[in-house]
């Protein structure tokens, strides 16, 4: 065990550590990164040729923080000869396998990135005050630990498997895992697609093109009412701001949970071009005769078996609340992501506020250790920071308020506000209740 003290250990190199990580390298401080993959991958299991991230390029790791980072995202595409092709293609969105790719390159660049440490357990030293971080090398079994004062959790979230849809047989796949299936899918003769965002959306319009030469049947099951597309009006994008997370992080925990389900299509619903898309080509396709697909809205799957050939899925319409069923050869799962607590935070889970959920309590400043400012989350704080939390435009925003705590200075400017709007009542009438004696 070295006894060097490093001041941040980040667990977990997605996007979101990563950019911390960026932002980190250039002002000293002794921070080192682990992750149990052999590299970086960002949904490697959805990189579908041609699909874009659902951002603007400039929600890249460091831009929102720092426009003069040598890791941004333009500076990518200038040493890789892609700059003036960007600028000519005139779009704002980045291909997936762009981002994917850029990533990588900044990740190559950062010698603090221990990838193949996979963190088994985080215990607090009371003697020293200190954290410390025990990996286990999941190419050779070592072990090793490392001392910090402060912990930055980026571990992601886990694919979502509806209660009705889990321990099943056969092969039934989540949309993470959806391109190295593709093939097996296609020849299976009949494939269903569960859920309502943006990956349904995706892996519908890759498969819908050869449904009907490539002889098999193509269905999409969805909860929602509708296809709903991701509302991107301006005074809408203006939620993603400091201001709105400060008046979501101030609600009670049940107004939370209900807007939680209430603002869904704010981030998680369908691009309206995607949409747009699978029309048109659903026309086109048609042109020629009956294409062999079905789409059914405001429909549950409430029960699913496996008979060794086929799923027989039992269906719910939400609206005429009547049952039906349906039978698949395959089933691809795009239900979704939610952040989990890692069990090897057990030895300290004393040491973390929690709420009446058992989830992580996250206080505004994003730390989860009772006002201590030590361990930090990232991504793991929808439940109470609202829609900003898996916001990758909103990412450095965040990086740089948890290196302000860190480092007991503003390192990059941090904006308080950015809206137009206010999302509570306006300070200056709250001031004039106050005065008079208004207390509700």
């Amino acid at each position: 065990m070295s006894a060097r003290v490093h001041d941040l250990v980040g667990v977990g190199i997605g996007p979101f550590n990563l950019g911390l990580a960026c932002l980190a390298a250039p002002i000293g401080l002794d921070a080192v990164f682990l992750d149990r993959a052999d590299g970086f991958r960002w949904h490697h299991g959805m990189m579908i040729e041609g699909a874009t991230i659902q951002v603007p390029f400039l929600a890249d790791l460091v831009t929102m923080a720092d426009p003069t980072s040598p890791f941004s995202f333009v500076n990518w595409l200038k040493q890789t000869g892609r700059l003036y092709p960007f600028y000519i293609r005139e779009s704002f969105y980045a291909l997936r396998a762009e981002y994917d790719a850029y990533c990588r390159w900044a990740a190559e660049q950062l010698p603090n990135l221990r990838w193949n440490h996979e963190v088994i357990a985080v215990e607090h030293d009371a003697a020293d005050d200190v954290y410390v971080v025990r990996a286990m090398r999941t190419d050779t079994g070592e072990q090793s630990e490392l001392r910090a004062r402060h912990v930055v959790l980026g571990v992601g979230t886990q694919p979502v498997i509806p209660a009705a849809l889990r321990g099943l047989d056969g092969p039934v796949i989540h949309s993470s895992e959806y391109v190295g299936h593709r093939d097996a899918l296609r020849a299976s003769g009949s494939i269903t697609v569960v859920g309502s965002g943006q990956s349904a959306a995706e892996i519908y319009r890759d498969l819908l093109e050869g449904a009907r030469d490539g002889g098999y049947r193509l269905d999409w099951i969805t909860r929602s009412p509708r296809f709903f597309p991701m509302e991107y009006t301006k005074l809408t994008l203006e939620m993603t701001s400091p201001e709105y997370t400060d008046h979501f992080h101030a609600l009670p925990i049940g107004i939370r949970q209900h807007l939680g389900r209430e603002q869904r299509s704010l981030y998680k619903g369908i691009s309206a071009d995607l949409i747009d898309d699978i029309y048109d080509t659903l026309y086109r396709l048609s042109a020629e005769g009956p294409v062999p697909t079905t789409l059914l809205t405001d429909t549950e799957v409430t029960a699913a078996e496996w008979d060794g050939c086929r799923y027989r899925l039992q269906l719910r319409h939400a609206q005429l609340d009547r049952e039906h069923v349906r039978e698949t050869a395959s089933l691809v799962l795009a239900t979704g992501y939610a952040a989990q607590t890692p069990p090897f935070l057990a030895p300290i889970t004393d040491r973390l506020d929690h709420d009446v959920l058992g989830r992580l309590a996250v206080a505004r400043d994003y730390s989860v250790d009772g006002g201590r400012g030590r361990v930090f989350v990232q991504n793991g704080e929808e439940h109470t920071h609202g829609l900003t939390a898996p916001d990758l435009g909103f990412g450095a925003w965040r990086n740089s308020s948890i290196l302000a705590s860190i480092t007991g200075r503003e390192v990059y400017a941090i904006e308080r506000r950015i809206a137009f709007q206010d999302f509570g009542v306006p300070s200056e009438v709250r001031e004039t209740a106050t005065a008079v004696g208004v207390t509700r």
